[in-house]
């Protein structure tokens, strides 16, 4: 293993001197950036990221997001999320999958990540919770 590559990955992640920690000496958000370095580490062509962030508290979310966005560009990635924001953020296509089957929801046709505050990934959103909440308004 590229020692130097991870040691620079894990300062990125906010885990620079940790190393030597076993995991449960490591905080749940912790231990959830560990597993997103592992992931990050493998170079592999395609990616399956099942929740990555969720353990996360909303400012390591966004910043994890983005780092993993950066270091995941040109890649294929599929993204497991329950979190509208993160998909509308972060996909190129999404799909609802439930007991009807899959279908495609509409995201920004924007380069990712999408900024938090971008008014059309807030409208996206929005038509995510919708789409899970048929009932709503």
């Amino acid at each position: 293993p590229d020692r130097a590559r991870a040691r620079a990955l894990l300062a990125d992640l906010g885990l620079a001197g940790l190393e030597a920690r076993r995991p449960a000496q490591l905080s749940g958000g912790q231990r959830q950036r560990v597993a997103l370095a592992r992931t990050l580490i493998e170079d592999r062509p395609v990616v399956v990221l099942d929740e990555p962030f969720s353990a996360l508290d909303a400012a390591t979310r966004a910043q994890m997001q983005d780092l993993a966005a950066r270091h995941l560009a040109g890649l294929t990635v599929i993204l497991i999320t329950h979190d509208p924001l993160e998909a509308a953020r972060l996909c190129h296509a999404a799909f609802l999958l439930d007991a009807r089957g899959t279908r495609p929801l509409a995201l920004p046709a924007t380069p990712t990540p999408r900024a938090l505050d971008d008014p059309q990934v807030l409208a996206a959103q929005a038509a995510l919770f919708r789409s899970l909440m048929p009932c709503a308004a």
